[in-house]
């Protein structure tokens, strides 16, 4: 079979999967086919380098994912959007007990929100998108960082709980935790390392999760603490 063009290695993978993966897993993929029961809702930022499943050591059916630039979660408004729309789905339909919200080291659209969107004339949806986390920027604005690098790992920190809070918006998420079966959770996975943070509600900040496995960000009072001092 002959295959042009760059995505070669694409139709290679497909191909594999076909021969040598799908077939020793074929009882599992027949079951999904009947439907899905993931537990938790993966939302984090579609940069080519954060696999959700690779990180969490998930297989198929194991997370309801959502990506996209930033990890952004829009508050809760009349437009419904897919973000919105997934949401909404995985917590009234799918029943997912946790969600996490992801953000990650060197992150594209955090260093370029920490830039200046006015800076993004060639993408205007980037800018408009990035509109959703300007409570994050304006909560480091007054801080002092050791260099630009620490700037934006501070914005990324601050990022996800400002979609956390974005989150709380959302009726079935508030709706869902009332009831007690549902908990947030805020990670920033590290790319160079491997190491993920999360942020533990009861400490007000992030932590390892090697030594906080147990910690979520489900809030006490409705409102999160800063990631940074």
């Amino acid at each position: 079979m002959r295959k042009d063009g760059k995505i070669n290695h694409l139709i290679d993978g497909v191909l594999k999967f076909q021969r040598e993966v799908f077939p020793n897993d074929r009882q599992l993929y027949r079951d999904l086919a009947s439907g899905q029961a993931p537990q938790t809702m993966f939302i984090g930022c579609s940069d080519s380098r954060v696999v959700p499943e690779l990180v969490t050591q998930q297989g198929p059916g194991g997370l309801f994912v959502v990506r996209n630039a930033g990890n952004i979660i829009p508050p809760e408004g009349p437009e419904p959007g897919g973000v919105t729309a997934s949401i909404e789905y995985a917590v009234s339909v799918l029943g997912v007990k946790d969600i996490v919200v992801c953000g990650h080291t060197g992150c594209g659209a955090m260093t370029a929100l920490a830039n200046g969107i006015d800076k993004l004339g060639g993408t205007p949806a980037v800018a408009r998108w990035l509109h959703y986390a300007d409570d994050a920027l304006q909560s480091i604005q007054e801080m002092s960082f050791a260099n630009e690098q620490a700037r934006v790992d501070a914005l990324v920190h601050e990022n996800v709980l400002t979609q956390l809070d974005n989150l709380l918006t959302h009726p079935p998420v508030k709706k869902a935790m009332d009831a007690g079966v549902l908990r947030l959770h805020g990670w920033v996975y590290e790319l160079a390392t491997g190491g993920v943070q999360t942020y533990d509600a009861e400490v007000r900040r992030f932590v390892a999760i090697s030594s906080a496995p147990s910690a979520s960000a489900t809030p006490s009072s409705g409102q999160h603490a800063k990631a940074v001092d």
